[in-house]
């Protein structure tokens, strides 16, 4: 946040491995997490070396239950996972529990699908086809997520 003096304050910092934001920069990251966290706990990050990263873009799209972020029921079959993880994107399960052979709904939000592109235009398309393909009932999802930096 920038407050009214032009100054830069910190309100909070996200950085857990769940969050939707992580979700969209850790695929691009090169350099091997675990080396660089290995480094920050022996406190030698300095002598990693540049941190690398791949080419590209990366998109991160959250589907949600209706209802979320209010009261919403849980319990729904998700079906489609393995057709949407063919076209190549990653799918974080964050309100999913595995029950009876079957992958459920169980948390507002559900699952992220995070895709891949040489820019923000095929990243987002391949996120969005790759959603297509999931079905749970009363699921929803933001169609204008990153419209502002689409190349």
């Amino acid at each position: 946040m920038i407050t009214p003096q032009g100054e830069p304050k910190v309100i909070e910092f996200n950085c857990r491995f769940g969050d939707p934001e992580t979700q969209a920069i850790l695929p691009l990251l090169d350099t091997p997490l675990e080396t660089l966290v290995m480094a920050c706990a022996e406190q030698k990050l300095k002598e990693v070396g540049p941190i690398a990263w791949k080419p590209g873009v990366s998109a991160c799209v959250v589907m949600s239950a209706g209802g979320y972020p209010g009261d919403y029921p849980k319990g729904y079959p998700i079906t489609g996972l393995d057709a949407a993880e063919q076209t190549g994107v990653a799918i974080f399960h964050a309100g999913t529990k595995f029950q009876d052979g079957q992958v459920l709904t169980d948390g507002g939000r559900v699952l992220a699908v995070n895709a891949l592109g040489m820019n923000f235009d095929r990243a987002f398309a391949k996120a969005y086809e790759a959603i297509a393909l999931i079905q749970f009932q009363d699921c929803y999802y933001r169609k204008d997520i990153g419209h502002r930096v689409r190349s």
